[in-house]
């Protein structure tokens, strides 16, 4: 059987929900740590590459040269809207996650919680905090997709570190919700259970009220006068490095 054009299978990759589309270095050299299983890797220049590779991520040994293939850069630019800026693109396959089973898991590490998250680069920033401080996992309500290429970019594949999907709805579980709101206790007088489902509004709208009526904590950010907010993903690295480094 002949094989797709190359711009077909990306283009395939980014509407398939079982894959994903890795743009750019970092995010495919996290992905690579933490046992993504790789399809296609394309690069129009292979020696930068391996150079990137030398200097950033000597760890990963032979993953990428062992797959990757050269196109040229008019092909790799019509791979998707925009070029990374460190050349090379993957198709790789999405992890599956089991949603009861994160919300269920024992360990002592808190969910975090996006509400209907609005913009992709938030949801990445917010799951590269999660990964950097130890969460369980990250959850995210409504139509966003955590795996699409803006969110891992913005993430740098760290998508691959701990379970991230999305919910339709809010999700149940026997963890204690906390929700993040400037209504609530102050977070330097509260101490956070291990197991705590952490719930994020955005910036603007907040948390909604059925989420709010839900929670069994609410807890706000200090912050000093005149300052109204911080935005979703400095919110979620200020709460779980609170709980990181807490008592």
């Amino acid at each position: 059987m002949k094989q797709k054009p190359i711009e077909d299978r990306f283009h395939n990759a980014r509407n398939n929900p079982s894959l994903v589309v890795i743009e750019g270095f970092h995010p495919l050299k996290h992905a690579i740590r933490f046992g993504v299983e790789l399809l296609e890797v394309v690069s129009p220049d292979l020696q930068e590459l391996a150079a990137l590779q030398a200097e950033y991520a000597p760890d990963i040994g032979s993953k990428i040269a062992d797959q990757v293939a050269a196109v040229s850069d008019d092909v790799f630019g019509r791979l998707g809207p925009a070029k990374p800026p460190t050349g090379v693109m993957a198709i790789a396959r999405r992890p599956v996650v089991n949603l009861a089973g994160l919300l269920d898991d024992p360990a002592l590490a808190p969910v975090v919680l996006l509400e209907n998250p609005r913009n992709l680069f938030n949801i990445g920033a917010a799951v590269r905090a999660a990964a950097a401080a130890g969460a369980a996992g990250v959850v995210n309500t409504g139509n966003l997709d955590p795996w699409k290429p803006a969110a891992l970019t913005s993430g740098v594949g760290l998508q691959f570190a701990l379970p991230v999907a999305r919910s339709e709805d809010l999700p149940k579980g026997g963890r204690p919700l906390v929700a993040v709101d400037l209504g609530g206790e102050s977070l330097s007088d509260f101490h956070l259970p291990d197991r705590a489902l952490l719930a994020f509004g955005t910036e603007r709208q907040g948390l909604s009220q059925e989420l709010l009526g839900a929670a069994d904590h609410r807890v706000s950010i200090p912050m000093e006068n005149g300052v109204s907010s911080l935005n979703l993903a400095t919110s979620v690295a200020v709460v779980l490095y609170h709980w990181k480094l807490g008592p």
